[in-house]
């Protein structure tokens, strides 16, 4: 799992960095708003720690413009403003938790291990569930009910991306750059041709499960019972 640290004290910073890496999680971090934009911009996180106050732009703005472009990644928001108004605020804003500096090491790993646990997508060496959907990664097939499909390899390479990452906002450059490779040259609407696609697949399996557009932003896949 991957976790993005937004944190502008250097030294609690790699702090945190180290007992994340210690706990086999991913890590990147950023020291700024502006950079934290760009990071939650180009990559997909399991979980992000964000400061409140950041130099550029602050936490909540950051996490209130994440939440108004779709992305649904879990945040826990760390500041040493510790009044009841400030704790609503976040978690008003969209966090999902909230931690009070100073904070123990323990506890917060405790907080980030608690919101990196998602049952929404059930993953297997083999086999990828999400919903009523069950993709059979090295048979390119997929399935919903009794119904099944055999998809093409690129088909296959998306419902992979998509129920990995369930629930959550892909921004279009990171789908194109997961998938066709950072140094291919594709076209922007290949890419919605292939949405195309993979919704006409879930359309013949009657599945519930939607690929939704997140405009200006990406796409999103959902699970429509859990609307």
């Amino acid at each position: 799992m991957r976790i993005l640290l937004i944190e502008d004290d250097l030294d609690l910073c790699e702090a945190v960095r180290c007992h994340l890496v210690n706990e086999k999680y991913e890590t990147d971090i950023c020291h700024s708003g502006r950079d934290a934009l760009y990071y939650t911009s180009r990559q997909v996180y399991d979980a992000i720690i964000l400061d409140r106050m950041l130099p550029e732009i602050d936490g909540l703005t950051i996490l209130q413009s994440m939440r108004r472009n779709g992305i649904q990644t879990p945040i826990i928001l760390a500041t040493a403003m510790n009044n009841i108004s400030d704790r609503i605020d976040g978690l008003d804003s969209g966090a999902d938790d909230y931690i009070v500096k100073p904070y123990d090491m323990m506890e917060l790993m405790a907080r980030v291990r608690a919101l990196t646990r998602r049952p929404a997508a059930l993953l297997s060496e083999h086999k990828l569930t999400f919903g009523d959907l069950a993709l059979l990664k090295e048979k390119h097939e997929i399935s919903c009910s009794s119904q099944l499909l055999t998809l093409s390899k690129r088909e296959a390479d998306l419902f992979e991306y998509f129920i990995k990452n369930a629930g959550q906002t892909l921004p279009r450059s990171l789908i194109l750059t997961h998938i066709w490779g950072p140094d291919t040259e594709v076209e922007d609407g290949n890419l919605d041709n292939y949405i195309h696609f993979l919704r006409k697949r879930l359309k013949s399996l009657d599945s519930r499960v939607k690929i939704v557009t997140v405009h200006g932003v990406g796409y999103r896949m959902e699970d429509s019972n859990d609307s």
